[in-house]
């Protein structure tokens, strides 16, 4: 479903992405790691088409997005902070997302039962605390039927409750033939929600695989280890070089 070739992206004279390519299957949870700086956040921009790649391609359904954004329309994106307008109450901006996206007819409140939002339906977002507008971020993503959903630090704010509720509803949504995308942090998070993890280092991916087959290679039981043990390999490399 998404085919990224030999992607680059440079900043000045920080080149981000280098000869990146990458291949997504039509199904499953993707866990996009790495340390700051490695380029995950540039590799999401450019799949939204929020920042032109210098070289390369990306293909979603076998088509190049470049300079195209009707494609967008089949994404769901959910930010790591969600940016509302305070002056609105969260009724009011479900509606006014429900009419952007020309999809007035949807009906959101059993979603919006789940997370626990009924209460707040009413209330400007001003006055929500920031668990709370997680949660409208969350209601808001989730709430059109996109072939892809993007989820940045989607646990972020949430109380242990509240995480539960997300990863019962990610794995519905790759049960409904759904790609999703998860860039997190939280590597307990990842490792019970992931079919994959791709591990970008320095513009590059140096790891595409299941857990398993990360633990297997870097002898390492424990998946927090092993994404240390990721890192290590990596500097024992860089120093052979030098």
């Amino acid at each position: 479903m998404i085919k990224i070739e030999h992607l680059f992206k440079k900043f000045g004279k920080n080149e981000v992405l280098k000869d990146l390519s990458l291949f997504f299957d039509s199904k499953g949870i993707f866990a996009i790691l790495g340390p700051n700086g490695s380029g995950k956040t540039t590799l999401i921009k450019c799949l939204l088409g929020m920042t032109i790649p210098d070289k390369g391609e990306i293909k979603i359904n076998g088509e190049s997005i470049l300079g195209k954004y009707s494609y967008r329309s089949n994404i769901g994106y959910l930010p790591q902070i969600a940016n509302f307008p305070n002056n609105l109450t969260v009724r009011e901006l479900i509606h006014m997302m429900k009419n952007i996206r020309n999809q007035r007819n949807l009906d959101e409140t059993s979603l919006a039962q789940r997370l626990g939002l009924n209460e707040y339906l009413s209330k400007k977002l001003n006055n929500l605390s920031g668990g709370t507008k997680q949660k409208v971020n969350l209601l808001i993503t989730f709430l059109f039927d996109n072939q892809i959903i993007i989820l940045d630090e989607p646990t972020s704010g949430l109380d242990p409750k509240a995480v539960i509720i997300l990863k019962e509803i990610i794995q519905e949504k790759k049960e409904e033939g759904k790609l999703i995308l998860i860039t997190s942090h939280i590597m307990q998070f990842v490792e019970e929600i992931a079919d994959e993890v791709v591990f970008l280092l320095e513009g590059k991916v140096y790891f595409k695989g299941s857990i398993q087959l990360l633990q297997q290679q870097t002898n390492e039981n424990d998946f927090e280890h092993a994404i240390v043990e990721l890192l290590n390999l990596n500097e024992n490399v860089e120093n052979n070089k030098i």
